[in-house]
């Protein structure tokens, strides 16, 4: 754990509602709930110094209790469809500065449906918001050689991030990277400024691209119990 200089918090942000998939939160994925795999790697991160699961649901709650961390109950007005991320974000760090009675230095959040990923990418993403003393981070994937085509009005189809005029070989395109959702890192003092979580100095955390995909619909649930099982055979093991 960190000194209390380096207060590391990971808030999981895991609403009971959702449109795409029921209560995909507490879904079985490769034998545990969603959620599980978000708290696991947590766990398994020594620089944070605490996870809290902040949510509107008993049965996530009961879930979160199991495996031995903080829960905060979100209150519905935060937990609607529409509701931010940053105002779920805002409201736990009250609660838990509250209940600690200790300023957090840096969050991680962690998204419960991103479960394709390691936690040497969550430690990787906290030195790298260390070293280079920036306000928050995203974890990314490269996207070099995807060309994009935007829909614009009347069908017709605008170019993004290339001239299709001139196109270019794959190896002279410019470094491009995506903002995957896996899980950010930021400083609170700049979301309450902000009241965005990538605000300031901004940088990123480079992951595979295969960890990119997630579970929002439910054709996802076994597409990426295919990926985890055949890129990450050990997971079920480490984390048993």
């Amino acid at each position: 754990m960190n000194s209390i200089l380096n207060n590391i918090v990971a808030i999981i942000l895991a609403r009971g509602g959702s449109k795409g998939i029921p209560k995909k939160n507490v879904k079985k994925f490769c034998g545990k709930p969603l959620i599980g795999w978000s708290i696991l790697q947590a766990k398994k991160t020594n620089e944070i110094s605490s996870i809290w699961v902040s949510t509107d649901d008993n049965k996530i709650a009961k879930i979160a209790r199991t495996y031995n961390v903080n829960v905060i109950k979100r209150p519905r007005n935060i937990s609607r469809d529409t509701s931010s991320s940053e105002e779920g974000w805002k409201h736990a760090i009250k609660e838990i500065e509250q209940l600690t009675n200790h300023k957090i230095d840096f969050v991680v959040g962690i998204q419960p449906t991103s479960p394709i990923r390691e936690s040497k990418d969550i430690k990787k993403g906290i030195k790298k918001i260390i070293r280079t003393k920036s306000d928050s981070l995203f974890a990314a994937s490269p996207i070099k050689d995807f060309l994009i085509w935007e829909s614009c009005k009347n069908s017709k189809l605008k170019a993004v991030n290339f001239n299709p005029k001139f196109k270019r070989r794959r190896q002279e395109l410019k470094k491009q990277v995506i903002e995957n959702g896996s899980f950010y890192i930021f400083n609170p003092k700049i979301l309450e400024k902000h009241n965005n979580v990538l605000s300031g100095k901004i940088t990123f955390q480079i992951m595979e691209f295969w960890k990119t995909f997630e579970i929002d619909e439910a054709g996802d649930i076994e597409f990426c119990e295919l990926i985890m099982k055949n890129y990450l055979p050990n997971m079920n093991h480490i984390f048993k």
